[in-house]
């Protein structure tokens, strides 16, 4: 089969001929279809020192991914030959306290498709039955199902709390962030304001509905309270940009009583008025990947409810590329300035 193989601890990936990989018999054997290309692909690709520690090359990355099943192993059970899927990537122990107890998003041992292991960058991948997500829904396009794994992070970032009648900030309009503002609306978010520094990006979030789109080069957050009429603040924060400087400005934008769920993984450290944080009361959730699988459950059922929800989504697909031009698809995504590029594995 064709795969971008990390072939050892460098940067680069080489678009080659790989075998075939071998179903297991608890496993599901994949025809990848479709494959999105996510920040932490980027980092592997650099092969930085954030990739040096997560990954052990050689291998095959990509987890984020809509493709047919064309094997299963003898001890499945219900997944079946022919069915459209998505995969959950975070393949767990079953074992440890947090799997026995029913939080196997919290998993200890966790083992990342596409980081830990061979992932789905490639013309096919296989996964643990469990960690198959069928698509039951003709609605659910190879596009949109390749962004579910980002679309189960916005999810899960923005149900961390109640929504009805709150104003949210969203600090970072990349992918997740994008998708977030569908999902606020749909929970019946009163008002949502996302910020970023890249004008397409923040163009691209006025499009799916956000009430305001804000450069935080050129304007302050509090100002946008003020064109909004935001007497007491922000009641709900989703932080998706990992940038040093977002979170301590959404801390000082929130009212007393604030929630903030935070996705964006730091690119330095964060000097945090701890104080405030205190007396006004705030709470400071992080989120890593998504509920397993609430989270799966909640998107699915949204998406199948809510044709403009799945519609915003499914714009946040700005670029589909062949996957033989993976390296134009990865200097988009490094550049920043567009939505979700994904690569078709049809043509290979």
């Amino acid at each position: 089969m064709k795969a971008l193989y990390k072939s050892g601890p460098h940067a680069g990936f080489d678009f080659v001929d790989r075998p075939e990989p071998i179903t297991g018999a608890h496993d599901v054997k994949i025809r990848v279809m479709t494959t999105g290309i996510c920040g932490t692909d980027l980092h592997i690709q650099a092969y930085d020192d954030a990739a040096a520690a997560m990954i052990q090359a050689p291998m095959i990355p990509g987890h984020e991914f809509y493709g047919e099943v064309v094997e299963v192993g003898d001890l499945t059970t219900h997944v079946r030959i022919g069915d459209r899927v998505s995969g959950e990537g975070h393949v767990v122990c079953g074992m440890c306290r947090n799997c026995r107890a029913g939080r196997r998003q919290m998993c200890i041992n966790t083992s990342s498709v596409g980081v830990q292991r061979d992932g789905a960058f490639a013309e096919y991948v296989v996964i643990p039955e469990t960690n198959v997500w069928v698509h039951r829904s003709d609605a659910i396009t190879p596009e949109l199902g390749a962004v579910f794994d980002p679309f189960g992070n916005a999810v899960h970032t923005t149900l961390s709390f109640p929504l009805v009648g709150e104003d949210v900030l969203v600090t970072g309009a990349g992918p997740i962030g994008l998708m977030t503002i569908g999902v606020a609306k749909h929970a019946g978010a009163r008002r949502v304001v996302i910020t970023d520094v890249s004008e397409p990006r923040l163009e691209l979030a006025r499009g799916l509905g956000a009430d305001l789109a804000i450069d935080v080069s050129r304007t302050r957050i509090a100002d946008a309270q003020q064109e909004l009429g935001l007497v007491e603040g922000f009641d709900v924060g989703l932080e998706t940009s990992g940038s040093p400087s977002a979170l301590p400005e959404m801390i000082d934008n929130m009212n007393h009583g604030g929630k903030i769920a935070l996705l964006g993984l730091p690119s330095a450290s964060i000097d945090i008025d701890w104080g405030k944080v205190v007396t006004h009361m705030l709470t400071l959730k992080g989120i890593y990947g998504r509920e397993m699988y609430e989270t799966w459950y909640a998107m699915s059922a949204m998406l199948d409810s809510n044709p403009a929800l799945r519609r915003s989504v499914a714009e946040v697909v700005t670029d589909v590329l062949p996957a033989a031009e993976w390296e134009r698809g990865f200097a988009l995504a490094r550049a920043g300035r567009g939505g979700k590029v994904v690569l078709d594995w049809t043509t290979v």
